[in-house]
């Protein structure tokens, strides 16, 4: 059974004019077909206003659907009485780490989520420490959350989800805010955690190389997917994704002007080690 699944999902909000009266409905998604299989990473990639942070939102019920459907581990996501088990299936992690900490001690903070759950004390704190040394922040158990650095805050709000034993974590542009360093501490603990705990990823992103070792790829445009499959697949598509405003890995871009200037290529290159490599092969024919 797919972890998350969604079936000519529609969502249309209201526009409204300055004074607040209803002028129309706008289409965020559009006939989004979604399927994620327990333990998969997938990412989802998108220019700003494609949907794919509405789509997120989807996924941990703080938006249901128009039309069409969502479930999440079997649950239907506009079922009000499957509201509690949806969200416990799927932990959410935002952009800006500081809409999601509330506690005064990291500790504290990590733990509020299972105590909301009715989680035992005792387990509460087991799970607090292994949440931390899962995100490599331990030692900051006793710190104050303001005295952290952006990249720090972020480990602390996955730890946060993490403690809640979700089967599913979606991450909602969760770099966004960091810089190049910081976003790959955060990619790597989510890898991490990911491999040890076999919980689903859905990764909401717009930085290329964030998804090159995703298990598959979605990219939306307009509220619609457009492109889906790996990221070989994807990326061997350069002059497509540009269409859709999408950059590439930057080995993948060196890679096609390569093959434009002549040089027998593959598509759909990921790495630059796997580029050195098929460069020297090139040289020893």
């Amino acid at each position: 059974m797919e972890m998350v699944q969604a079936k000519e999902l529609i969502y249309e909000y209201e526009k409204r004019d300055e004074e607040g009266n209803v002028i129309g409905m706008s289409r965020a998604i559009d006939g989004v077909d979604l399927d994620v299989l327990p333990g998969q990473f997938v990412a989802i990639l998108g220019h700003n206003g494609s949907g794919k942070s509405t789509l997120a939102k989807q996924i941990n019920a703080i938006l249901v659907p128009s039309g069409g459907t969502m479930w999440v581990d079997g649950r239907d996501t506009r079922d009000p009485d499957e509201l509690w088990n949806v969200r416990q299936s799927a932990g959410m992690v935002f952009q800006n780490p500081d809409n999601q900490i509330i506690g005064t001690v990291v500790e504290e903070d990590v733990g509020f989520g299972p105590e909301n759950l009715g989680v035992p004390t005792d387990e509460i704190w087991t799970r607090v420490e292994e949440s931390l040394k899962a995100v490599g922040m331990i030692e900051y158990r006793s710190h104050s959350p303001n005295k952290l650095s952006g990249g720090q805050k972020q480990r602390v709000a996955i730890a946060g989800v993490i403690a809640m034993e979700p089967k599913c974590i979606v991450l909602d542009e969760p770099t966004a805010m960091l810089d190049p360093n910081g976003r790959k501490d955060v990619i790597r603990t989510v890898q991490e955690l990911r491999k040890k705990k076999q919980v689903t990823v859905i990764l909401i992103t717009h930085y290329m190389e964030e998804v090159i070792d995703a298990d598959r790829v979605y990219v939306m445009d307009h509220g619609r997917v457009v492109m889906d499959g790996t990221p070989r697949e994807i990326f061997s598509r350069v002059e497509e994704l540009k269409q859709y405003g999408m950059d590439v890995p930057q080995a993948t871009m060196l890679a096609e002007e390569l093959r434009k200037r002549g040089l027998d290529l593959p598509r759909g290159i990921l790495h630059s080690e796997e580029l050195v490599e098929h460069i020297m092969a090139l040289k020893k024919r």
